[in-house]
């Protein structure tokens, strides 16, 4: 799954202008929490394994939250096989968290 980021030099700029960087690294900390909290209520749960294998990193000095499940079968579940259905978990947390980062950074802006 790749996300391509449209603006982000009138971001860059705004934020710069308005914001204290450190607002944006809380903002991204906080997103990146929520979406991980997500993922994991929405995973399925037979041992737990998946659901203690989600990970929040964050990189970039503050300014890449990177959620990710690291159990082996995390993507067959994810997108499902030609056996099975999937049972996404990493994808509804993220679109249900890009609007509240979105309206968090709009926030920022202002």
């Amino acid at each position: 799954m790749e996300i391509e980021v449209k603006g982000i030099e009138k971001l860059s700029k705004a934020l710069k202008k308005r914001a204290d960087l450190s607002d944006v690294k809380k903002v991204v900390q906080m997103n990146g929490a929520e979406m991980q909290r997500g993922a994991q209520r929405r995973a399925p749960v037979d041992t737990g394994f998946l659901k203690r294998s989600i990970e929040l990193s964050i990189e970039d000095g503050g300014f890449t939250a990177k959620v990710a499940a690291t159990a082996h079968y995390a993507p067959y579940l994810e997108w499902g096989t030609r056996f099975m259905t999937a049972q996404p978990f990493v994808r509804p947390s993220f679109f249900t968290q890009r609007k509240q980062f979105i309206k968090d950074m709009e926030r920022l802006m202002k």
